[in-house]
């Protein structure tokens, strides 16, 4: 009887969806409450499971947004900020990158560290990429991260504000 619910428990556990490497090396558990205090050495494969729910029971979302229980890297080569204001502002900073001038625009160009030099091409970039970066009226806040990053390591002067 307790192999039977130890087997449902494992089976209906909610996994974390983060790649080895975006969870910083963390391994299939991710980064989080699970795998920093609790598992911290786990080797075998129940206490990556209970790693990884622990995670996922909203201990990995708070590290990710806080950068910390390993997650300081979570959200890739920009800083955490970046991600934590595009969640909050997709609808203001689409509006804004269409036309390639606003107050979100110009917000998210010195939440990066854009010099003011490169403040135009940094709008300009966004603009002409607009289609790429919010792909459809459901884009995540997480893709148009991934499109952005993907946009300025394209770009010879962008390129050296992405720490990749």
């Amino acid at each position: 009887m307790k192999k039977l619910l130890l087997s449902a428990f494992i089976v209906s556990a909610p996994f974390t969806t983060m790649t080895a490497s975006a969870a910083g090396g963390h391994g299939p558990a991710g980064c989080g409450l699970g795998t920093e205090v609790i598992f911290t050495n786990a080797d075998e494969w129940h206490e990556h499971v209970l790693a990884a729910t622990t995670n996922g029971s909203a201990s990995q979302t708070f590290a990710m947004t806080s950068g910390t229980l390993g997650c300081e890297d979570a959200n890739g080569p920009l800083n955490i900020s970046v991600a934590i204001f595009l969640d909050k502002n997709m609808e203001q900073l689409a509006a804004d990158s269409a036309t390639g001038q606003g107050e979100t625009l110009a917000a998210l160009s010195e939440l990066i560290g854009v010099d003011a030099a490169d403040s135009a091409r940094f709008n300009t970039a966004l603009k002409a990429n607009f289609d790429q970066i919010f792909s459809s009226e459901d884009v995540t806040s997480g893709q148009a991260y991934d499109a952005l990053v993907s946009i300025m390591k394209q770009d010879s002067t962008l390129a050296k504000y992405v720490n990749a």
